[in-house]
């Protein structure tokens, strides 16, 4: 970490902070990254950021009882992966003891079944795969129709690995991310083996070469982590024991800072954000 004294800073607070997460209680689970796609939002909101908050949708998450409904004027695309296309949905809900609007992706073919990522025997989803990579450009599309540019993107779990590659190449030079810093949380959420062995190949968009994705071709959890890692502007390590991700790493790295995070996360956030525009002077 470069150690600047972010308290000088002031007007950092008014940044723009766009939080990509693959969990987010109360629509799933409790889990550290649910926990953290809750919880660390609403804290960035209330130290003066403007937030957005975007989830797969998956089939488990009751939407009468979430009180979900689709944003028609955001709907509507479709995404081609694997050559085929797949409509894009964006449903949105609300968080009120947080005051916290969580956008949802959402795809008939990926996000209606009623799991999360394993079948009812324990079996990881043949397709896990498309369904991240839908997942992430459906976030980066939906971003760019509401107009909203980020000045930094937060992303949690292994299903957003591809956002900081997707900024740094098809996105770096549309106006709403040209300026975006992106940072990679890094969480024990392992899963065995590897995603689909064409995992790269179907990632693959206009802006991405094949030597962008190499470090993709082998999708295990750790190999995932690392590509994210190699993309992003910082990294947090978001699980004690994902400690060792930290090591050998190029970027700015904040250690595991166990429950109480939130002061050193937006200390990390001021820290990357300070850098960029003092790059840009």
């Amino acid at each position: 970490m470069c150690g600047l004294h972010t308290n000088l800073y002031p007007l950092m607070s008014k940044k723009r902070i766009l939080y990509i997460s693959q969990e987010i209680t109360p629509y799933l689970p409790v889990s550290e990254i649910a926990n953290v796609g809750r919880h660390l939002p609403q804290g960035a909101q209330e130290k003066g950021r403007e937030i957005r908050t975007f989830m797969p949708k998956f089939g488990c998450i009751n939407e009468r009882r979430n009180q979900l409904h689709e944003v028609i004027r955001l709907s509507g695309m479709n995404l081609i992966i694997n050559d085929n296309d797949h409509p894009l949905i964006i449903k949105v809900a609300s968080i009120q003891p947080a005051r916290m609007q969580v956008y949802f992706i959402d795809n008939e073919d990926y996000f209606q079944r009623k799991a999360v990522l394993k079948d009812k025997e324990g079996n990881f989803f043949s397709d896990n795969d498309e369904r991240a990579i839908f997942f992430c450009r459906g976030v980066l599309e939906t971003v760019k129709k509401l107009g909203w540019a980020p000045d930094l993107i937060h992303c949690h779990g292994w299903m957003t690995s591809l956002i900081p590659l997707y900024l740094k190449t098809s996105y770096k030079n549309e106006p709403l991310f040209e300026k975006s810093k992106v940072i990679t949380s890094i969480y024990n959420d392992c899963f065995k083996g590897s995603l689909d062995k064409n995992f790269a190949q179907k990632a693959l968009m206009d802006g991405v070469t094949e030597e962008d994705i190499h470090s993709y071709i082998d999708p295990t959890h750790n190999n995932l982590c690392l590509a994210a890692a190699k993309w992003s502007d910082g990294v947090i390590i978001g699980s004690e024991k994902s400690s060792a991700f930290a090591e050998n790493l190029s970027v700015p790295v904040l250690e595991f800072q166990g429950t109480d995070y939130i002061d050193a996360y937006s200390n990390f956030y001021d820290e990357i954000l300070l850098e960029q525009e003092v790059l840009a002077d």
